[in-house]
């Protein structure tokens, strides 16, 4: 078991994680209070943004007002900017960030360009029985997301003077069927983070279950001994404990099934044509086309279950999760058009995620024919997007040079409605595709390590793009 090095820490800078219901906000507050310390947690960042309308928030509700879900890299950039403007002299705690190994990989790069180090990242651990139990009494504040209990922690005053408990709600997804699948969602993402914090001997365990004055004692000590360089690392064996609790599912290809449906997944950077390639191959084979983003806009459209629930996110100017996007998904996957196959597009764009489809495919005893991964340079990619246009009324692209409008495929309009993204420009393109590469190296590890994956050249004329992507998957079906 190894301990930090003996020398103090003047300024820190710590990542706090754990489940829903381990009290993290509740324990990040005061502990930025005592420590005097900067609190960055995502939610309150998004949510400052999407309320003060800054760029970047004005960005966010561009996405959400057309249905579309919030990139990554938008939350990146927050942090980011967050990161530039903090005082060198002030340390920094992160509540609930990172949440996936690309966050984590994104969050050192960051850190070193301000002269920064991440000094420990700390796993307050509970019970999946235990945050069960606390989340149907959690209580949210709409003016100042302070998080209460009507047991464990009732409200007696507000946390920054901003409201007398009127502003007290219940999320609606602190149900126990959701709760669930939060947790099981949450152990698939964490189970990598908690792997390169492992291998970066950053890791350290402190236990959240006992009563609030009990888990903020125990974390405040940990505090005191990372600032002392006395704090002892979680061990491989506690490690591996913690990534036990992730439920990797079987992986079923079409080889291995019954069923010899085209289940086609489609990879590629912004701007690759996989929303082209895409509508051909649903043609070429007749198997529908799932794109994520349209699935989203559907579920708002048609005010279903996950579309009022997601909304509820959106109209408190919070990131939508995982799992109401895996949820829609599972969904749509059991509908009675893709019983011969499906084309699916923006799904899965991290490791967690494919993971996540495995687990729907061995729900439904069906497997994957193949990932299709069309490659384009970067450098093609920043030219295509700088000349991309976007229908407002059916999400259509066309491309001012490559692929410019003359007919509408819904023939709903003469062209008035085509637009450009205010995120396709030179800078924000490669920040994007910064963030897609990241995500996408160890997606591809996954699928190469399963014999899934068939790489295309996705540049050149589109028809002849074309002709190598369908020659491809005609090799799927043999």
């Amino acid at each position: 078991m190894s301990v930090l090095m003996n020398r103090k820490v003047e300024t820190m800078n710590i990542a706090l994680i754990g489940p829903s219901g381990a009290g993290k906000g509740t324990h990040a507050d005061r502990l930025t209070r005592e420590y005097d310390m900067l609190h960055i947690s995502t939610g309150d960042l998004f949510r400052t943004h999407f309320e003060q309308r800054t760029a970047l928030g004005l960005l966010a509700r561009k996405y959400m007002s057309q249905g579309e879900l919030v990139p990554d890299e938008i939350v990146d950039a927050m942090v980011d900017e967050c990161l530039l403007k903090a005082h060198p002299s002030k340390g920094i705690l992160f509540d609930g960030y990172p949440r996936t190994r690309y966050q984590a990989r994104f969050l050192d790069d960051i850190l070193s360009k301000r002269n920064r180090t991440l000094d420990a990242v700390i796993y307050l651990k509970i019970s999946d029985q235990e945050a069960l139990r606390r989340l149907p009494g959690r209580l949210m504040c709409h003016k100042c997301p302070t998080p209460f209990h009507r047991v464990f922690q009732p409200f007696e005053q507000c946390h920054h003077d901003n409201c007398h408990g009127e502003h007290l709600y219940q999320r609606e997804d602190d149900t126990p069927e959701i709760a669930r699948h939060r947790l099981r969602v949450f152990h698939r993402q964490t189970a990598h983070l908690i792997e390169y914090y492992k291998m970066t001997g950053q890791l350290f365990i402190v236990d959240g279950d006992g009563s609030i004055e009990t888990v903020y004692t125990a974390l405040d000590q940990a505090f005191q001994a990372i600032r002392a360089r006395e704090l002892r690392q979680a061990s491989p064996l506690e490690a591996m404990e913690l990534q036990a609790l992730r439920q990797p599912p079987p992986i079923l290809t079409r080889q291995s099934t019954e069923h010899k449906s085209l289940d086609l997944v489609l990879l590629g950077a912004p701007g690759s044509g996989k929303g082209t390639q895409a509508a051909r191959l649903s043609t070429r084979f007749g198997v529908p086309h799932i794109a994520t983003g349209d699935l989203f806009r559907e579920n708002l459209r048609q005010h279903t279950d996950l579309g009022k629930l997601a909304k509820s996110y959106m109209e408190r100017g919070e990131l939508v999760p995982d799992n109401i996007t895996e949820s829609m998904l599972r969904k749509r996957l059991q509908a009675e058009d893709v019983k011969n196959g499906f084309i699916l597009d923006g799904f899965p764009r991290t490791l967690s995620q494919a993971e996540a489809l495995s687990e729907i495919m061995f729900e439904m005893q069906r497997g994957l024919a193949g990932v299709l991964y069309i490659k384009v340079s970067d450098k093609e990619i920043v030219n295509r997007l700088s000349g991309r246009l976007i229908c407002r009324k059916c999400q259509t692209p066309f491309h001012k040079i490559y692929n410019p409008f003359i007919t509408c495929p819904t023939g709903e309009c003469q062209g008035e409605f085509l637009y450009q993204r205010e995120d396709d420009n030179p800078e924000t393109v490669r920040a994007r595709l910064r963030a897609f590469h990241l995500q996408t190296r160890p997606l591809v590890r996954y699928y190469e390590e399963q014999n899934l994956l068939y790489t295309v050249d996705g540049e050149g004329e589109l028809d002849d793009v074309s002709k190598r992507v369908e020659k491809t998957v005609e090799k799927m079906l043999v």
